[in-house]
């Protein structure tokens, strides 16, 4: 897979899962490294509250940042299996620590009548 800038708008906002075809999240962003006259290369994917605020208005970023913090999980891209629809992972979404956030949430939504 040879990546590029069109890379970005290609994975932003697909659906992750990992090699036991678990939901992980969706990409937020994804992290390049490479400068002026050099090759640019994908070095990760980036998912989490704190992958997708610096593109949200501050009012709102300030809304994520009090509920759901800054967390971010850096994917190396050579742990990327493949891109369709979709982006499949090479490990299990606890490699990464991707259910963190669902189980510390769970714990909450679980006293809520209408969800259990």
């Amino acid at each position: 897979m040879r990546p590029s800038l069109k890379l970005v708008g290609e994975v932003r906002d697909l659906q992750i899962v990992d090699q036991q075809n678990q939901n992980c999240g969706i990409c937020d962003d994804a992290e390049f490294e490479g400068g002026p006259g050099a090759a640019l290369t994908v070095r990760a994917l980036l998912v989490g509250p704190g992958a997708i605020q610096p593109r949200l208005p501050r009012w709102l970023a300030k809304i994520i940042r009090r509920f759901w913090g800054v967390g971010l999980t850096r994917i190396p891209w050579k742990d990327v299996e493949s891109i369709t629809s979709r982006i499949v992972l090479k490990a299990t979404a606890d490699h990464y620590h991707l259910h963190d956030i669902d189980r510390r949430l769970s714990r909450y939504l679980a006293k809520i009548p209408a969800l259990s």
